[in-house]
């Protein structure tokens, strides 16, 4: 990999992990629709990946700094109390615990099986169709549910501890290349009533523990033997990635205030089916 195309793949990664386009998907995708002499599979790739993620997650760390600080703190707070006292914070932050269980547990059981993916293209321009009829699906229902309801958007501390669970599953979606994080997370969001902005937002912090625990347990892969990475391009993709990541994450907190997930799955359906129809033609 030269260092131009790691940077390419930093900022792909710093945009798609958060917009939802999966982030996964394009890091499969793009290499050989551009004909780069990469290994998908070779641990080097993959350590590199793990190194833009955790440019990712430092990037969200930063974005949602005041607000980890609150949450932590009511966490601790209600911990040393042996109770809960009903403050947004501390919800806030055990629906994020309990919606991180689900994606800690499946990641674990099934990583080694969807690894085989980041070598198929083909399945992954699937998947990424499939995630724009989830966006499309997710976005009718809440239509639908407003229409027949009439019922208003709720704030974070009124979902469920059962909703919040719900919400985490739909994020283990992700571990096939080609569904988004966020994309599945926000549409899990809507349906349990949140409004788009809310829905990102909650997204956007359950992901953030995720991306960096996940990143951390895979850095000794960078140590193994036959790993090839250099330290500039592992230093200068975590740095571009996270200034990607930042970047966007301050654009698409804005953009949901008024704004739904349409745009993303046209996106991810034209490029789905275009990647499929390379793929599948062996034109590429």
């Amino acid at each position: 990999m030269t260092f131009a195309e790691a940077m390419v793949l930093a900022v792909l990664q710093g945009v798609s992990e958060l917009f939802p386009i999966s982030s996964l998907g394009h890091t499969v995708l793009i290499p050989p629709l551009l004909h780069w002499n990469v290994d998908e599979s070779d641990e080097s790739f993959l350590a590199f990946v793990v190194v833009l993620h955790l440019g990712t997650a430092l990037a969200l760390l930063t974005f949602y700094r005041n607000e980890w600080v609150r949450i932590v703190r009511a966490l601790v707070a209600s911990v040393i109390r042996g109770r809960l006292d009903g403050s947004r914070d501390e919800r806030l932050g055990w629906l994020l615990v309990a919606g991180t269980i689900p994606v800690g547990i499946l990641g674990v059981l099934f990583q080694n099986s969807v690894r085989v993916l980041f070598a198929s293209p083909i399945p992954v321009a699937i998947f990424l169709m499939i995630n724009a009829l989830v966006m499309f699906g997710g976005e009718a229902l809440r239509r639908r549910q407003s229409a027949q309801s009439g019922r208003r958007a709720k704030p974070i501390e009124r979902v469920t501890w059962l909703e919040g669970v719900g919400v985490g599953f739909a994020q283990s979606l992700a571990l096939l290349p080609g569904i988004s994080r966020s994309g599945a997370s926000i549409v899990a969001g809507l349906l349990i009533d949140l409004d788009h902005e809310e829905a990102a937002n909650y997204s956007f912090l359950l992901a953030t523990p995720v991306i960096l625990l996940a990143s951390l347990l895979e850095i000794p892969a960078l140590f193994k033997p036959g790993v090839t990475i250099g330290p500039v391009e592992a230093i200068a993709g975590c740095v571009v990635a996270g200034i990607t990541a930042y970047a966007s994450v301050v654009f698409l907190t804005r953009y949901f205030q008024h704004n739904d997930l349409r745009p993303f799955g046209w996106y991810c359906l034209l490029a789905g089916a275009a990647a499929l129809i390379l793929f599948s033609t062996k034109v590429v």
